[in-house]
């Protein structure tokens, strides 16, 4: 039996818990596990994949919030850098240090239009690019947020001659670039994952179920549906978390409970495979401004580019998509950065985007807080438990915000805090070397025992941080062979995701376990390979397979724009 199908029987059986959380994006599982820690019973349910709304779509970053600065969030910035140097610590298989260069224009522009910014009087009506004071005194207030706990050097700096030396593509009117550092995640989804596997080690009453929706609630009762079988699930929870993104107000209308909590803005990236573009960025990112005042950012991932975002106010997330004008003005935007840089449309290997769950405000989107927060609706005569909207938050601060909610939940439940959650490491990040000679030894370590190749070890390592023990373990258990497709997977490495990661489509392997349809990896032949896997593993017939290809090709060319044909 499978362990979705074990927990279904599970919640069919015991329907009552003490928190039920509705949605599984960074926010929900990051509560999970906060909740677990403390030994709390939860169940989280997601209408989809896990990670797979707006938590997929962002820009592989994990940042202070350099920008929030300027509109006076200092409490946020400092929470955020904190939680950014635990995860540099915790989760330092897939969270890395990263180096960040700002180009600047003047020395003394924008100083008024920030003061506007920081009074929350709009930016003005014709924006100055950022010069190098106002840059002075955001990084200086990194530095000094940080000084007890420096996981990253000290920002510094360079001038324009030396600047165009070391990167020769740069504009030539640049006065001198500024770097700091911050940090990025290599796969996000996995480590939302991740999350959700070490709350279940944690607490074996906490559980969670993708492709299982919210349809109602009435009385003491939440009614779930299971979108894979169509079957209804009952459960009585004590409190009900409505973590569900963009999607919050949304949730709570099917519940009959109106509300105005997000005011959403869309953010479009786009994954581009240009050498010449990917030498330019040299191992790190370039954080930069498009002629409008706008923060873009253009950064080295997993072998491509990625470049973003865009900030336009939606009203409804299932809709967004990037669309052509977004992608000419991302395109035109890195070449004004690069004004040497050939880069067109054909160079694109995937695009995407998703919305940014941000408090409801009526002033422009650049202005709208990226603070997080809890908004609470008691018990009344239609639902008997009392429903709280996390509202907000971001990678960077799932941990503070899980924190903040838990606290509060613990306190309605009447127990006590039990364990900190600042130190415990992630997943893969247990164990994890902290430095190359250690990394050499886990690596030979593990080849020895395992009679796999030392290379193969350390590809393993990159994917799945020490968790690359347990695929390396089962891969080991059976002849092996690479994909036909795709010779950076192994036959037995796929069944190990399929067997353990809670896959339900194919399309979960494609976008979330792996990264293989974002970075331009995916052939219709691979596509077949993979499916032809997941059906000796999960017993589909040939026609659930055929309707897996072709769901998985209209996702991907919808939401991707990845075309198989």
């Amino acid at each position: 039996m499978s362990t979705r199908q074990k927990i279904i029987e599970q919640v069919t059986e015991s329907p009552e818990v003490s928190v039920l959380i509705v949605g599984g994006g960074i926010n929900g599982v990051g509560l999970l596990r906060e909740l677990a820690l403390q030994g709390v019973d939860a169940l989280l349910v997601d209408k989809a994949d896990f990670c797979s709304g707006s938590s997929a779509a962002s820009s592989r970053m994990v940042h202070g919030g350099l920008r929030y600065l300027e509109f006076g969030e200092f409490r946020l910035v400092k929470e955020s850098l904190k939680d950014r140097n635990l995860l540099l610590g915790n989760a330092r298989h897939y969270v890395h240090p990263l180096k960040t260069t700002i180009p600047i224009f003047r020395r003394c522009s924008g100083i008024f239009g920030a003061i506007r910014k920081f009074l929350h009087l709009g930016s003005g009506s014709r924006p100055a690019h950022r010069g190098s004071l106002i840059v002075k005194m955001g990084l200086t207030f990194y530095d000094i947020f940080t000084r007890k706990n420096r996981m990253t050097p000290k920002h510094k700096f360079t001038s324009r001659s030396r600047s165009l030396a070391e990167k020769p593509m740069l504009p030539k009117n640049i006065v001198c670039t500024a770097t700091y550092y911050d940090a990025w995640v290599s796969y996000p989804e996995r480590l939302g994952l991740e999350l959700i596997l070490d709350a279940g080690g944690f607490c074996q009453e906490v559980r969670a179920l993708n492709y299982v929706s919210l349809q109602g609630a009435q009385g003491d009762i939440a009614i779930l549906r299971d979108e894979l079988s169509g079957e209804e699930l009952r459960v009585k929870p004590k409190i009900m978390i409505n973590a569900t993104g963009a999607w919050i107000d949304f949730t709570n209308r099917a519940i009959d409970r109106e509300s105005q909590l997000i005011g959403g803005t869309k953010g479009a990236h786009l994954v581009i495979d240009n050498d010449q573009l990917f030498e330019a960025l040299a191992g790190g990112m370039v954080y930069y401004e498009t002629p409008e005042g706008r923060v873009a950012i253009a950064m080295q991932w997993l072998g491509k580019s990625l470049i973003g975002s865009t900030d336009i106010r939606v009203d409804n997330p299932d809709e967004v998509r990037c669309t052509e004008d977004e992608v000419d003005y991302m395109l035109e935007s890195i070449r004004q950065v690069f004004p040497g840089l050939k880069v067109d449309h054909s160079q694109i290997v995937s695009r995407f985007t998703g919305v940014r769950p941000l408090r409801y405000c009526e002033s422009e989107t650049v202005q709208a807080s990226r603070d997080h927060y809890c908004a609470v609706d008691e018990p009344d005569e239609h639902i008997n438990f009392p429903v709280c909207s996390m509202t907000g938050g971001k990678w960077t601060t799932f941990r503070a915000f899980a924190e903040q909610v838990t606290d509060d939940l613990l306190t309605r439940l009447d127990r006590t805090r039990a364990l900190a959650s600042d130190d415990v490491e992630i997943g893969g990040g247990r164990g994890y070397p902290h430095d190359e000679a250690a990394r050499r030894r886990w690596v030979l370590d593990l080849a020895e025992r395992t009679e796999l190749d030392s290379e193969r070890i350390n590809d393993l390592l990159n994917r799945y941080g020490t968790r690359g023990e347990q695929v390396a373990a089962y891969v080991a258990e059976s002849p092996d062979q690479s994909l036909a497709h795709h010779a950076g997977y192994t036959r037995r490495e796929i069944e190990f995701i399929i067997k353990h990661e809670r896959i339900a489509h194919i399309d979960d392997l494609l976008l979330r376990r792996t990264a293989i349809a974002l970075l331009g990896e995916l052939t219709s032949e691979l596509l077949a390979e993979l499916t032809e896997i997941a059906s000796d593993v999960l017993g589909w017939s040939p026609e659930q397979a055929e309707k897996e290809i072709d769901r998985a090709k209209a996702i991907l060319l919808d939401r991707f724009s990845v075309d198989l044909g």
